[in-house]
């Protein structure tokens, strides 16, 4: 179809047309394979180049038979020429017949086969990064877990707590968390993420009346948590509250101009036995977990996000990592209203 088109068009508007998309996509094409160091895009890249070489030199030719052309039609009709005698009594010889002019196609086939090649070009530079595969795939190259999207979370009742307009969701937290430096905040650079979750919960003791979304991402080496509370409670309280807990290591900081808090704090793990009759064990501590919580404006009016890191193996982060990652997911996170 593309071809067609291109023949449609008069030969000064075809050529110089592939002249210039063979020389742009052939450079970018090398540019590419320099970049990436592939051969592949060189390959075809210098194809585009060679294409628009041919349509050079098509050109040149055309340009160079149109001057001899009308050279020849100069000389031919010259007046006042000296004739030799015998030649005046003679016949005057007749021309040759002129060739018939190639049959012009109309102006509006040109202007609409000409708006037909942009627009296929077009839709061929918008479309295809959408229609070729994503980067890694097919390849055996792992692909990092992707947020659940808006799909997946079809004929799942979203609770009436969130019908605030300075509430998040679970899906807006595991965008916000899921970035391509989440494994260099941690540490990690080199891994990607294996799984990546959202969740519109509330809180407990609450009967649903306080929204606490919740998004998680999990790497190989750690697991990264971060969760928002919609309550009242400020971080002072939040602080007093943890004499009564078994929160250790509890230290209080800033984060944004925001009241912020570290503690660790053991996870929870369950222990399930599928032998002699048993259907679960007790509920004992897991691996340490370290946790950030912040206030949710600089005034804390109340309620809090929290950011919890912990690893199977029980190592942890410096608490840089908690820090930077707060800083990542809190802009995301509408400051309480007044």
């Amino acid at each position: 179809m593309l071809g067609f088109f291109l023949r449609l068009l008069p030969f000064w508007v075809r050529e110089p047309l592939l002249i210039v998309i063979g020389s742009v996509i052939g450079l970018r094409l090398l540019h590419i394979a320099v970049l990436e160091k592939e051969w592949a895009p060189a390959g075809i890249g210098t194809v585009f180049l060679l294409l628009a070489a041919v349509s050079i030199h098509r050109v040149v030719r055309a340009v160079r038979a149109r001057r001899g052309a009308s050279a020849w039609a100069a000389e031919a009709g010259l007046p006042g020429q000296p004739q030799p005698v015998a030649a005046r009594s003679a016949a005057p010889p007749v021309p040759p017949a002129a060739p018939a002019p190639p049959k012009e196609i109309h102006a509006g086939v040109q202007v609409f086969a000409a708006f037909a090649v942009f627009g296929v070009l077009a839709a061929s530079v918008w479309l295809g990064p959408r229609l070729l595969p994503p980067e890694g795939e097919g390849d055996g190259t792992p692909r990092a877990a992707a947020c659940p999207g808006e799909e997946d979370a079809k004929g799942e009742k979203t609770p009436d707590a969130y019908k605030k307009a300075d509430v998040v969701t679970g899906a807006d937290l595991c965008e916000a968390l899921n970035t391509p430096d989440l494994a260099g905040l941690l540490g990690t650079p080199g891994e990607i993420a294996t799984t990546a979750s959202g969740d519109n919960g509330t809180a407990a003791l609450t009967g649903g009346k306080v929204a606490r979304p919740v998004a998680e991402v999990r790497f190989d080496t750690y697991t990264v948590n971060v969760s928002v509370t919609y309550n009242k409670l400020s971080m002072d309280q939040y602080v007093k509250l943890m004499e009564f807990g078994n929160e250790t290591d509890v230290r209080k900081s800033t984060v944004l101009d925001r009241s912020a808090v570290f503690f660790s704090q053991p996870t929870m793990a369950i222990e399930i036995d599928l032998g002699g009759g048993g259907t679960g064990g007790p509920v004992t501590d897991g691996p340490l977990a370290r946790n950030l919580a912040v206030a949710l404006d600089g005034k804390d009016r109340g309620g809090y996000c929290e950011v919890t890191v912990w690893s199977d193996a029980g190592t942890l982060p410096d608490d840089n990592a908690l820090l930077d990652i707060a800083e990542t997911v809190l802009p995301a996170i509408p400051e309480r209203a007044a």
